[in-house]
């Protein structure tokens, strides 16, 4: 049996700041992390300054001892960050949130990611340079320039090698935008998605229509991790963290797109330790919340996780079964990248918790376990098991 940590620690506070248009952000990166900071501390009801560690991801830009020094903290015992472009972290920066708490190096340790693109750029925008090298050499001077393309060509395999249609990448879509409308937090919320809006939009890469594609978006988002038993005696009802981790394929990060499994969104190996870690069979998660850099991404990870097999696809990818009111795989009931904003898929996790605290918006009947899967096609990717019992 794998070596668990299942239900030893807990998330206890939750906190989004404002989610705006890329750009949009009225503060500066540094202070819409504060911001989130402070309001899961709030959400938790403990002092701000007893936090006393950090964890991020993607190449954050925020250190913890600057946001240490900031607020106050009495003390910092714990900082860390997942390495890796993109949100694949999301979920494996709350594991090892729950890691250093497990272990007894710290007590209650924030998970964050802050974006402010009008003040530092935009992420993943293509390189303007005379020379290249590393990776990007084999690939921009021959015009895969962009994060789509590049993802494009995987999905496309994919798709090819297992007969699945452009429906089920529409479903995903409608999915994130049919949840968004209910959700005031979200970007997009006014502005719902139909087949024929779909169908009609721009191609931006095939197979990837606009409404394919996540958006790109300025805020903050945290969670705060604590012990389950001093997660009992707190504010609100405890998240159980069941499992989590992050991890890799075989060679996928060789250049120039030679990992010799192509067509995959990376999940193969972490998603069986995940399950394994937290005892739990795929068929018993209640609702996922899957990032979508990229519809396709999520329809890999979703298979690859064992929630829907693939040669039921084209069958079981569909609307009515994502829906949060009586789907048999709720989806991103937030409205996740496509649609609620794209803060690296840290509101996924915010979103996960929510429902086993019964607060969404697309609020799922009575569930007992959570799903959060981050990055998929990138290196490493995470996932996350969150429950309402341990």
């Amino acid at each position: 049996m794998a070596a668990t940590m299942r239900g030893t620690t807990a998330i206890v506070g939750l906190a989004e700041t404002t989610y705006y248009r890329r750009g949009g952000a009225e503060d500066a990166e540094f202070k819409l992390g504060l911001m989130a900071v402070r309001a899961a501390a709030e959400d938790a009801g403990i002092d701000v300054r007893d936090i006393d560690g950090f964890c991020s991801y993607s190449n954050d830009r925020n250190d913890p001892t600057r946001f240490h020094t900031a607020l106050g903290l009495h003390d910092l015992k714990w900082s860390s960050m997942v390495w890796g472009g993109g949100g694949g972290g999301c979920a494996g920066a709350v594991a090892m949130a729950a890691a250093a708490v497990h272990a007894g190096i710290a007590t209650n340790v924030v998970v964050f990611r802050a974006l402010a693109q009008g003040q530092f750029g935009r992420f993943g925008a293509a390189s303007q340079t005379g020379a290249l090298q590393g990776a990007a050499a084999y690939t921009q001077p021959y015009g895969q320039m962009s994060p789509a393309q590049s993802y494009a060509m995987k999905v496309t395999r994919f798709m090819h090698d297992h007969g699945v249609e452009q429906s089920a990448l529409r479903a995903v879509s409608l999915a994130s935008y049919y949840h968004a409308q209910r959700n005031p937090r979200a970007v997009m919320y006014g502005r719902p998605l139909d087949e024929e809006k779909y169908d009609n939009s721009r191609w931006i890469v095939e197979p990837f229509h606009l409404y394919d594609c996540c958006q790109e978006n300025d805020g903050a988002a945290a969670v705060i991790v604590t012990t389950a038993e001093r997660a009992r005696d707190m504010k609100n009802k405890p998240v159980y963290i069941l499992a989590g981790g992050q991890g890799s394929q075989y060679r996928q990060s060789a250049w120039a797109h030679n990992a010799p499994d192509y067509g995959t969104s990376n999940f193969k190996n972490n998603a069986k330790s995940m399950f394994d870690m937290a005892q739990v069979k795929p068929e018993e998660v209640d609702v996922a919340q899957v990032y979508e850099n990229f519809t396709g991404g999520v329809v890999m990870s979703i298979i690859e996780h064992g929630l829907i097999p693939v040669e039921q696809a084209n069958e079981e990818f569909t609307l009515d079964n994502f829906r949060f009111d009586g789907g048999k795989l709720p989806l991103n009931t937030s409205g996740g990248n496509l649609a609620e904003c794209y803060m690296h898929g840290f509101e996924l996790v915010t979103e996960a918790a929510r429902q086993i605290r019964g607060e969404s918006t697309a609020q799922v009947d009575d569930p007992e376990i959570s799903l959060v899967a981050g990055g998929p096609m990138v290196e490493p990717t995470s996932n996350l098991l969150l429950g309402a019992q341990v």
